[in-house]
């Protein structure tokens, strides 16, 4: 992986300022979602019975949205339940919920997630575990865990290696058939193990705290990967993004990704995500 260029003071001052933020509005969210946390939460569905939304979801959004314009009045946020609004330098993408289906089933592998970008440019990220009391975040220096530097440890190799991914979804099944479930197969195999948390923020996150080796999505959102992307990086792992095109775009902005912990080198991983691309892209689909 090429050294990247060493942030400018301007730029470390503001990623810092910026991830502090976050911080913040992800705190002011958290406490209510615990709360909530196995009580009589109403799921709807959103696109299908697999996506759901809950009032928890729009009302965590708007507690975030209020300290981050606050905090910072040149913003404008992408939300995943309220989509694109403002008209600021600074865009933040939020996720009030990532994996909200485990939320509003009882299962404890849920997040808050934040990012801050300029220009396309990730400056900050968090990633709030509410019910572990795990604060995830980094700025343009490093990634932090409940405000100490993480510095994973070296990953394994592939046949002791962990594996983490939400693919493939009922949606993905149906796009891509019998050689969807056959990659999955090809996965299961390859990994000492694999498994299905449905929270790509989260994920992401675990990965960057060494807690599993690789991680990898297919039609992802921003919302659901910005945070993440910074964090990994920031750790020392690897974010490899994946489109459907050739048109250049941030790394978040990609559909597709692997991420691995520090030296990690998982063929089975970046050989699954790239034949499911290529298979999808010439059979014309784009996102």
């Amino acid at each position: 992986m090429p050294e990247r260029p060493a942030p400018s003071p301007e730029t470390i001052h503001r990623a810092a300022r910026l991830r502090l933020l976050a911080l913040e509005a992800a705190r002011a969210a958290a406490p209510a979602l615990e709360t909530a946390f196995r009580g009589e939460i109403v799921a709807e569905n959103k696109t299908n019975s697999h996506d759901l939304v809950t009032a928890q979801d729009r009302a965590s959004e708007l507690a975030i949205e209020a300290v981050l314009l606050a905090g910072e009045p040149d913003s404008r946020i992408l939300g995943e339940e309220g989509g694109a609004r403002g008209r600021g330098a600074i865009q933040w993408i939020v996720d009030p919920i990532d994996g909200t289906s485990n939320f509003a089933h009882g299962v404890a592998f849920f997040c808050i997630s934040i990012a801050a970008a300029l220009d396309g440019e990730l400056l900050a990220g968090v990633v709030l575990d509410p019910i572990a009391g795990l604060e995830f975040s980094a700025d343009a220096e490093h990634a932090y865990l409940n405000g100490e530097v993480l510095v994973p440890g070296a990953c394994a190799e592939q046949r002791h290696a962990s594996l983490m991914t939400d693919y493939p979804s009922a949606e993905a099944i149906a796009l891509d058939g019998d050689a969807g479930l056959a990659e999955f197969g090809k996965l299961v195999c390859a990994f000492a193990t694999l498994r299905r948390k449905v929270s790509a923020a989260l994920g992401l996150a675990h990965v960057a705290a060494g807690w599993t080796d690789a991680t990898l999505g297919l039609d992802t959102n921003p919302w659901d990967v910005a945070a993440g992307v910074l964090l990994v990086q920031r750790s020392g792992g690897s974010y490899l993004p994946y489109s459907y095109d050739d048109e250049p775009r941030p790394a978040h902005e990609a559909p597709c990704f692997v991420a691995f912990g520090p030296g990690g080198d998982f063929p089975a991983a970046t050989g699954a995500v790239q034949r499911l691309v290529a298979a999808r892209r010439d059979a014309g689909y784009r996102r």
